[in-house]
């Protein structure tokens, strides 16, 4: 219980709280926050698909500093993202998200193949 109780001290970007580029605290300001801090999306792209990871094995995927990824793991726990039993994986909220974000995929390819010659 240590690491949940660790994870809820950091001060990560959440709904009703002011968050960086917005005072307001609104849902999508937060998550704009939390996902666009360094290394957060690829902490959830490498957790996808039920994927359970090490410290040392997410810290390889990821290609963070250790004290970029300690300190975005303790965010992504806080905020109900991803969690820490006997390995890193995404929460059933994190699986929401990637579920949410794959029409941003699809987009993103879409845009990708418009701009090729």
């Amino acid at each position: 219980m240590k690491d949940r109780d660790d994870a809820t001290k950091i001060e990560a970007p959440l709904p009703g709280r002011v968050v960086r580029g917005s005072e307001t605290g609104k849902p999508i300001m937060a998550a704009l926050d939390l996902l666009g801090r360094r290394g957060a999306l690829r902490i959830v792209w490498e957790l996808r698909e039920g994927r359970v990871l090490t410290f040392r094995a997410l810290l390889a995927a990821a290609g963070l500093p250790p004290g970029t990824l300690n300190t975005r793991l303790a965010e992504l726990r806080a905020a109900d993202v991803v969690t820490a039993d006997g390995g890193y994986r995404l929460s059933a909220r994190g699986a929401e998200l990637i579920v949410a974000l794959w029409p941003l995929m699809a987009w993103s390819e879409a845009w990708a193949d418009s701009l090729q010659p």
